[in-house]
């Protein structure tokens, strides 16, 4: 096994990471939804729902906006995303 193929491999897993954390962010947000309109009557819950819908956004707008800072320095530096690394021998 070769250093690329363990690159390779960390690459994939850190994207898989990634995706699992997105869609976690997405449903701390839903999950605060439905707790601050469920019990819209009891006010620490409605807090709880605001307090776990704005987290879920922050942590979808931080990932969201690293991933575009990725994209861009790779685009403006020539390496092409998803793509090996070529190593020389």
């Amino acid at each position: 096994m070769t250093l690329q193929d363990w690159i390779n491999g960390a690459g994939g897993l850190v994207a898989d990471i990634v995706g699992v954390l997105i869609i976690a962010a997405l449903l701390v947000f839903f999950w605060g939804l439905v707790k601050f309109i469920a019990k819209a009557g009891d006010e620490k819950a409605v807090g709880d729902g605001k307090n776990f819908m704005i987290w879920g956004l922050i942590s979808l707008f931080v990932m969201v906006t690293v991933w575009g800072l990725v994209k861009f320095i790779g685009g403006e530096l020539g390496i092409g995303q998803g793509s090996s690394i070529p190593l020389r021998r």
